[in-house]
């Protein structure tokens, strides 16, 4: 299960919908159990069917987590017209098996829909999202 605050769930919807036409990505962060720190990060790929966070920017937000005293708790991307369910190539390249990977679906504009999964050796498995 992923516990994420309900102010960083929400702050993860709405940079989502406001990179549109292209995917969003981010990191969720949190000293605890729970996520409730988001970085919204660039995606260089500027695409709306494909992402790829900036590597500099995420080397800064990794060292901004390590100051603060925060372990990654999920990687978060949105699909812009699509479900909330990973890519064959998200999949590819999920390289962290204790991360939650978090889709947000923006298919319907009024509703979007995120789900969490942990993705291993090609095995994608979904895991209930609790706001706290």
């Amino acid at each position: 299960m992923l516990k994420v605050a309900k102010p960083c769930y929400e702050e993860m919807i709405e940079d989502a919908k406001r990179r549109l036409p292209n995917e969003a990505c981010g990191l969720l962060a949190g000293k605890g159990d729970v996520a409730d720190v988001f970085y919204g990060m660039t995606n260089s790929e500027q695409n709306s069917v494909s992402y790829m966070m900036d590597p500099q920017e995420q080397f800064q937000v990794a060292k901004e987590m390590r100051r603060r005293g925060e372990a990654m708790r999920g990687i978060y991307h949105s699909h812009v017209a699509t479900q909330a369910y990973p890519s064959a190539k998200d999949v590819s390249l999920a390289f962290y098996p204790n991360v939650h990977y978090v889709i947000v679906s923006l298919e319907e504009r009024q509703h979007p829909q995120a789900r969490a999964f942990r993705i291993e050796e090609g095995s994608v498995r979904e895991e209930p999202i609790e706001l706290v």
